[in-house]
């Protein structure tokens, strides 16, 4: 009988587990939809505000920069761990909603679409890293999987607006306050229905030394490197395959709508493939996971850039296999950072990490045209490339390291 009643309480705690990571994977998908409605009205804001691309991409610039500010703020002052991550992100996600509606409401032209674009990417700060520091707060034994899940919805809403853009034929301004009232839905999702779960430290005091401390530690540094490296080839793959596929494809005689579906196709690709790297990485270990999926995508890009032009039965299964790979590990250099760190720092070292890697991708994403204009596609690849030999490197490093043993249960 007693027997029983643990078993019981096992499946009861499995649902109470699984139930609680759902929902917040939901309500991050979207919180993210104040990110995420910008790409799927670009075009239309650029028509009704008669904007260059060139002025176009600089909001959606704004939100990234904003997003970037917000974060190393807030790792900085340790808010995801001296305030409650289920209210930081309810309270984040309303306040970018407004600001989104004014966006909607206020902004009128570049100038003042920016500022609100900004303050909105400020506010998605307290909304991304509480999410995966919640997720990890649920379980050690299959962090990699819960952290994954978060990652794949979001792989899934950021491939979104490109099948949006390629079906519906919309109102702009109804979009956008669409996507607010989604983000509110999220915010009260986390507040209302989802729980911090047993692994959750809290007690931490403001200690804004705590950056010098993830530089110094060893383990640390090499995850954080890991994850610049994935970072340095993920969004600017995610930003300029569009034009890519677009160019590809009209050259072939295809349209602008293919190269959407296809671009949305090959991004979204991704998500199921976060949820099946967990499962590997917690299994196998997060060293020789990250590595090999780095490798992959790294050959991924160098090859399509040396297939450029090519037939597209060649060429477009190489960039399937470069969405599937390019955002797989994500999720696992989250997961590690939150079992290498303190546990009453761990959302402030994801936020910080988080913050790091968004920096960089503001670089990436401006030097592709670059290359491209001077080396063509060819060049611009070989650049991304970069990143996961990078990375591959410092998790070798890292794998080194006794402090690895805390990853992943001891594998790695």
């Amino acid at each position: 009988m007693l027997r029983m009643m643990h078993s019981a309480e096992r499946v009861e705690g499995t649902i109470r587990q699984w139930r609680n990571l759902v929902l917040l994977a939901l309500a991050e998908l979207l919180g993210m939809t104040l990110w995420f409605s910008s790409s799927a009205v670009g075009p239309s804001i650029q028509d009704d505000w008669d904007l260059s691309s060139a002025s176009a991409a600089g909001l959606i610039m704004a939100v990234q920069i904003g997003f970037v500010v917000g974060t190393f703020t807030s790792g900085i002052f340790n808010l995801p761990d001296r305030i409650s991550s289920r209210k930081l992100f309810a309270i984040s996600v309303a306040l970018g909603a407004v600001s989104n509606i004014c966006f909607t409401t206020i902004a009128d032209g570049l100038s003042t679409g920016i500022v609100f674009r900004f303050i909105t990417g400020i506010f998605l700060a307290g909304v991304y890293p509480p999410g995966i520091k919640i997720a990890a707060s649920w379980t050690q034994k299959h962090r990699g999987v819960a952290v994954g899940l978060l990652v794949g919805a979001l792989t899934i809403g950021s491939a979104s607006p490109h099948l949006i853009r390629s079906i519906i034929d919309f109102d702009w301004q109804y979009v956008v306050l669409v996507s607010s009232g989604l983000g509110f839905a999220g915010g009260l999702i986390v507040l209302l229905l989802v729980e911090e779960g047993p692994f959750s430290a809290s007690g931490a005091k403001f200690d804004p030394r705590f950056i010098i401390r993830m530089v110094k530690t060893p383990a640390l540094r090499l995850a954080n490197l890991g994850y610049l490296g994935h970072m340095w080839e993920l969004y600017a793959m995610w930003t300029w395959i569009p034009v890519f596929l677009h160019e590809l494809l009209i050259a072939k005689g295809g349209t602008a709508t293919d190269a959407s579906i296809l671009t949305f196709c090959v991004i979204a690709a991704g998500g199921a493939s976060c949820v099946g790297a967990g499962v590997v990485a917690d299994r196998w270990g997060r060293t020789a996971t990250t590595s090999t999926l780095m490798a992959i995508s790294g050959g991924s890009a160098i090859a399509a850039g040396l297939l450029h032009g090519a037939p597209l039965p060649l060429i477009i299964p190489v960039l399937f296999i470069w969405g599937l790979t390019i955002i797989a590990d994500s999720a696992q250099f989250s997961a590690a950072i939150s079992e290498l760190s303190p546990p009453e720092y761990v959302g402030s070292a994801l936020t910080l990490q988080t913050s790091m890697g968004f920096l960089l991708t503001l670089g990436s994403i401006q030097l592709v045209p670059l290359i491209t204009a001077s080396m063509g596609w060819t060049g611009a690849f070989l650049l991304l490339a970069i990143g996961p030999v990078v990375g591959i490197v410092a998790m070798i490093g890292l794998r080194q390291l006794p402090e690895s043993l805390a990853c992943a249960n001891g594998k790695r």
